[in-house]
């Protein structure tokens, strides 16, 4: 390993938009920083690739509404276009039922949530119960539990029977949005953001620097990568949990602290765009959403960009993934266009291009969309990796106060963290100058 030792205040471990929010409240006041990127990418969940017609995609989280403030101010100041999802025509539910029947299943299963919701998630009666178990006791009709549970393992891409019901109402409780959430993306894609913010950042940030080790202590800490040493003041651990929970710290940290970190699991989603010559849903008075009731966790809705540009992008969340991750890019492709072509007719085998990112098991972030706690005991764990250890310190989407696991979240939990920062470090420099 080369002798070479950096010095700097800050160094912030990833360059999702957590880092890179936290790094430029940093800047803004004055605050010096590398940030550390095992990539060759900023962005994290967020993601962006040319698919064979030359296109630029979103192959990762790509999706924002009116309701997220933070991500809709930055994406309107950088002069985005913003593109509306066509939602316009009849919802899809396969195997197919009634519109009448599919609404009334509909509403009887946003009824599961909202009652759901209303439970304190401290109720003791609660205490050690899973989502699967809490649906079975409940006296719906089988269809509205089944599409409620579909929609819980879909939109937090975990089995039901892993996750806690306290966890769930307490994060489900922290999306607030009125508004579809599939609202609107970008022309140019939600990586352009993040590529964005990581020129603003500029040369105090560096790719493909895997953090192999952390030395921290009341001096400081020491960050170890294959390209040398960084001494700091502090630094901030912007990444999901279940990754931060890898990485090598001397001394160990604190056993309530590693504890709390290791009750997470990452979600598994594959996420696939498929490209089309015209909407032919849209000429069938389709929205092209379409949710299959057989096969929890798979959903598709209209991604194209205009009428020239006729895409669905198609989400594999949850025990699907986990199933549906073994399969090649063929195989994968067979499988999908079948259950297209059920509920959308043959027009659905004409596919010009498909795209698949599978994100199960990725290598730096674990999964997608987020991290889930699994542990029905862990009910303080967000609270104590909130407090780290000084100078050891954690964000990440999913320990947001606002849309956990969304980009909102993470741009959120990246300004907080950086504000506590910046309070300990000129509390230090007081207390030294005293």
């Amino acid at each position: 390993m080369s002798s070479k030792t950096e010095r700097t205040d800050v160094v912030i471990v990833g360059a999702g938009f957590t880092g890179l929010s936290a790094a430029l409240e940093l800047k803004r006041a004055g605050i010096e920083f590398l940030v550390l990127e095992a990539r060759d990418r900023v962005g994290g969940r967020v993601e962006a690739v040319q698919n064979g017609l030359g296109e630029r995609i979103d192959s990762g989280g790509q999706f924002l509404c009116q309701d997220m403030p933070e991500v809709m101010a930055l994406a309107k100041a950088r002069g985005r276009t913003f593109i509306e999802t066509y939602v316009d025509g009849e919802f899809i539910s396969h195997p197919s039922m009634t519109p009448a029947r599919a609404g009334r299943t509909y509403r009887a299963s946003m009824a599961i949530r909202e009652r759901m919701n209303r439970i304190d998630p401290d109720d003791p009666s609660i205490a050690g119960l899973t989502v699967a178990t809490w649906i079975e006791r409940q006296h719906d009709p089988a269809d509205a539990k089944a599409a409620f549970r579909s929609l819980v393992e879909g939109l937090w891409c975990l089995a039901a029977d892993k996750v806690p019901l306290w966890y769930l109402i307490d994060n489900d409780r922290r999306i607030t949005n009125e508004v579809f959430e599939l609202q609107y993306f970008l022309r140019d894609t939600m990586q352009s953001l993040a590529e964005d913010l990581a020129g603003d950042v500029g040369d105090r940030l560096r790719l493909n620097q895997a953090v192999t080790r952390i030395e921290h202590g009341q001096q400081g800490v020491q960050i170890f990568t294959a390209g040398g040493a960084i001494e700091a003041r502090t630094t901030l651990i912007a990444l999901p949990p279940a990754t931060a929970a890898k990485l090598d710290f001397a001394p160990a940290l604190p056993a309530e602290l590693a504890k709390a970190l290791s009750v997470w699991e990452s979600g598994a989603v594959i996420k696939i765009l498929v490209r089309y010559a015209r909407p032919f849903w849209r000429e069938q008075g389709l929205c092209g959403m379409v949710m299959w009731r057989d096969m929890p966790g798979l959903f598709a809705c209209d991604a194209s960009k205009d009428t020239d540009h006729a895409a669905l992008v198609v989400f594999v969340g949850g025990p699907l993934a986990l199933r549906w991750h073994v399969l090649d890019d063929a195989a994968l492709r067979m499988e999908l266009t079948a259950r297209l072509e059920q509920a959308l007719g043959p027009d659905a085998a004409d596919i010009i291009e498909f795209n698949s990112r599978d994100w199960t098991h990725d290598r730096w972030s674990g999964g997608a969309y987020s991290d889930l706690i699994v542990d029905v005991t862990a009910r303080y764990a967000e609270r104590i990796i909130l407090a780290g250890a000084a100078p050891v310190h954690f964000a990440a989407s999913e320990l947001s106060p606002s849309f956990p696991g969304y980009v909102e979240g993470a741009i959120v939990a990246g300004r907080i963290a950086a504000h506590k920062i910046m309070a300990e470090l000129q509390s230090d420099i007081a207390t030294k100058g005293s």
